[in-house]
């Protein structure tokens, strides 16, 4: 039975009323971005898919109408608590029947909930798609090795792989209006449920959503100091990430590679430890808020887009900087100046 009732909280740009957005072009196939949020924070690849959707989204999670205000564009955002994925795509897909292309950002809870949208609407679903438009969907597969290129269905749903598209920034932003309407969730639908949520773990959490990383390339000398590398993540709550070259010769997984053909990043910091900055690893890196490079070549590419730039052998560094980190020196007593 439909026992449980949400609110639909409606942002749309001004003067205009849709539920979903309204197609800029009624003619040509529509194209919709579905978003699921928690909490109001938008996930990774969010502002890309509804930059490949013309800006036409729906928003639904918690915390919505602030996640559609920083999101901005024609948004119907629906305020439906804690992430449901089953109940929201039995919810969603009356008012989706109507969209030809629905995509969502290749982000975990964005995976979770595009194949139950797939079902739920009988409808193929292309997953890590590289690009998405009316004529063609292009998908990566082979682990990013192969491309491959077919006409987009007259219906399908998709996700979008994360960092693969600039976005321009909208100056100034769509100016929003807030409307509330009512949606009921089937309470027959069954969930997953959720017995415990667990800190993100920098050693196993997904690249592609990590805040910090350490990455190692080429000027490292071996396996060994990728083994370091692990450890000071450890102590920096950061992932561990690699050039192409290193995924290559073993000394770590290629799940580790960071580029295009690896996988596409945007932390908030990234450590390079001897890696020159090949624009195949760096097209890869989005846009660090801060960017730390040691390398022995203080003219590579890594190095010019530092923040700060250490010229020094990287794996001397590296030896002193865990050595610091795990066996910090004694405080001096400030008053007898011994430790």
């Amino acid at each position: 039975m439909k026992g449980h009732t949400i609110a639909m909280a409606m942002v749309i740009a001004a003067g205009s009323a849709i539920a979903p957005p309204p197609s800029a072009s009624p003619n040509l196939m529509r194209v919709l971005a579905v978003i699921p949020v928690r909490s109001g924070v938008l996930p990774a690849g969010a502002a890309e898919t509804s930059a490949e959707c013309q800006h036409r989204a729906i928003i639904i999670g918690s915390g919505v109408a602030d996640a559609a205000i920083e999101l901005g564009g024609a948004v119907a955002a629906y305020e439906a608590g804690e992430y449901r994925p089953a109940a929201w795509a039995a919810a969603l897909a009356p008012l989706l029947a109507d969209e030809d292309i629905i995509v969502l950002p290749a982000s975990p809870d964005g995976r979770d909930l595009a194949p139950r949208l797939a079902a739920a609407l009988d409808r193929p679903l292309f997953a890590g798609a590289m690009q998405v438009s009316t004529a063609w969907v292009t998908v990566a597969r082979g682990g990013g090795t192969t491309m491959a290129t077919v006409p987009t269905p007259s219906a399908c749903v998709v996700t979008l792989q994360v960092g693969v598209r600039g976005v321009e920034t909208i100056t100034p932003p769509l100016e929003l209006n807030h409307v509330t309407r009512q949606l009921d969730l089937d309470g027959a639908v069954r969930d997953a449920q959720v017995i415990q949520i667990l800190p993100p773990d920098a050693a196993t959490i997904d690249l592609a959503e990590a805040p910090r990383i350490v990455g190692g390339g080429a000027g490292l000398s071996g396996p060994e100091q990728f083994q370091q590398l692990g450890q000071l993540g450890y102590v920096l709550s950061a992932s561990v990430g690699a050039t192409r070259v290193i995924t290559d010769r073993g000394w770590i997984g290629h799940e580790r590679q960071i580029g295009t053909t690896g996988v596409v990043v945007d932390p908030d910091l990234y450590i390079a430890f001897g890696v020159s900055g090949a624009v195949q690893h760096t097209s890869g890196l989005g846009t660090p808020d801060h960017i730390i490079s040691v390398n022995i070549d203080a003219h590579c590419p890594m190095m010019q887009l530092a923040d700060l730039a250490v010229v020094a052998d990287a794996n001397a560094v590296l030896d002193e900087l865990l050595q610091l980190m795990t066996h910090p020196a004694p405080v001096a007593d400030p008053v007898s100046g011994h430790g």
